[in-house]
């Protein structure tokens, strides 16, 4: 039985290279507004994790920060994620947070690094 994860590399170092995202969104100081921002960025992931190329979205809450949320998203590629950006989706999400937030949303693109990248 072969992994075809690694179909034509025998040494099973084949590297998946990920696009990943973060998105940091603070609420207005009062709880109706953290409420409904909670309510766009849980429909949000939903429809994301529906998007061709996405590996995985989360939605995280801080706890030291009250209002205070991140979304990691995880990409196949470049193209995907760059698409994804332009999409209904992402333009739905962003016009629902008129008015909600604090500040502009902080966006972060990352560069992972593997086991490989160690040795």
């Amino acid at each position: 039985m072969t992994d075809d994860a690694n179909d034509g590399d025998p040494d099973g170092t084949t590297e998946i290279e990920l696009v990943v995202v973060t998105m940091t969104f603070d609420a207005k100081p009062n709880d109706a507004d953290n409420a409904s921002l909670l309510s766009v960025l849980s429909k949000y992931i939903v429809l994301t994790r529906m998007q061709d190329g996405c590996r995985n979205v989360d939605l995280c809450s801080s706890v030291t920060a009250p209002g205070r949320h991140l979304i990691v998203q995880k990409w196949d590629s470049d193209d995907v994620q760059r698409t994804h950006f332009d999409s209904d989706v992402m333009v739905e999400m962003a016009r629902s947070c008129q008015g909600l937030l604090a500040s502009a949303p902080d966006i972060d693109l990352w560069a992972g690094t593997s086991a490989h990248d160690l040795r």
